[in-house]
């Protein structure tokens, strides 16, 4: 594969389009009429709960599986029809880590090196700058057999990267990281944006697709129930809420009932201690709310709005939790999607 000979996209073109994408095992209906439509340049999230099928639809989108209906193009090339053009322009790294474990790292990053045409000392310099970039240089001598699940996700990410393919699929990269392995990870998939790659990025975490998406796209079921920037999601299913801690516990019912006089709305009063959360439609009357509170003499000692959360977004539309899904079809899904790749 020689990524050098294929020429990169400029990011006025669209990296994925796909329409009505199906996928069906025996039967069980994987994918069932996925549209995708990712703008070159930036971090598209496909978010949902394992089974409603993500990794299906990115092994479509990688020629690896191909669709059993409905038409994909990457940069404007047919996935079925250009199948070669398709592999020059993509990288992806899947849920585990594709390396050899006879070997160190990197031994495995410049072997990756030399089959995509770097010469021996380009190969030995970009396994190196990639092992730091992950921080795995301290381990680079070391057997993958003795590698913790986090430091083979990392390893398998730097060898996808190798060539910085103009599209990146990313199938849960971060699944099983600890905390601050997956800010680092975060921080890299930012970076091989800025530097001219496009991220389509399957996650089951809610916070993974709120900080790093520019759109997201929830998958439940086989099917895209709803798309758009976060911003989007979040205001489809409700306006922000409005949340107030009095002081003084004796003041929490005087204080409740100017709430839902001013800004005419019921409030609710939470377990925590003299806490009230109401409705947020119209933030210009918080002024208002804060001057009568004051004037009846009831003083806070907390007061924030917040917007719903993706976890608020993805409950309203599915009617369960990303967590609430993990059934035996994950387990058929993927039996028989090794088998049909094997």
């Amino acid at each position: 594969m020689e990524y050098k000979s294929v020429k990169r996209p400029n990011n006025g073109d669209w990296a994925v389009e796909a329409n009505g994408l199906v996928k069906v095992f025996g039967d069980n209906r994987a994918v069932d009429g996925v549209d995708l439509n990712v703008k070159a340049g930036s971090i598209y999230g496909v978010l949902g709960p394992n089974g409603a099928g993500k990794t299906t639809t990115i092994r479509m989108l990688a020629t690896l599986l191909r669709p059993d209906a409905g038409s994909a193009r990457i940069f404007g090339h047919d996935v079925s029809k250009e199948s070669q053009i398709v592999r020059q322009l993509i990288g992806v790294t899947g849920q585990y880590a594709s390396v050899d474990e006879s070997l160190s790292a990197t031994e495995n990053l410049i072997i990756f090196s030399r089959l995509l045409g770097l010469g021996r000392a380009e190969a030995k310099k970009k396994a190196a700058d990639l092992l730091e970039e992950f921080g795995l240089t301290e381990a680079a001598k070391r057997p993958l057999k003795n590698f913790s699940g986090g430091m083979r996700r990392r390893l398998d990410l730097a060898a996808s990267l190798i060539a910085q393919p103009p599209l990146i699929f990313l199938d849960e990269p971060t699944t099983g990281l600890d905390p601050r392995t997956r800010a680092q990870m975060w921080d890299t998939i930012r970076r091989l944006v800025k530097t001219g790659s496009t991220v389509l990025l399957t996650t089951q975490y809610l916070d993974e697709a709120d900080q790093l998406a520019d759109r997201i796209a929830v998958i439940d079921r086989g099917h895209v129930v709803a798309e758009g920037t976060v911003d989007e999601l979040k205001q489809s299913v409700g306006t922000s809420s409005l949340h107030l801690r009095v002081e003084n516990q004796s003041d929490i019912e005087i204080a409740r009932q100017t709430v839902e006089h001013v800004l005419q709305v019921q409030s609710t009063l939470t377990s925590e201690a003299a806490k009230i959360t109401a409705p947020m439609a119209n933030a210009d009357l918080i002024t208002d709310l804060l001057i009568s509170l004051r004037e009846k003499g009831i003083t806070l000692s907390e007061v924030s709005v917040q917007k719903p959360t993706l976890d608020e977004v993805f409950l309203t539309i599915t009617g369960h939790g990303v967590e609430d899904e993990k059934t035996n079809d994950t387990v058929k899904e993927t039996k028989r999607a090794e088998a049909v790749n094997a």
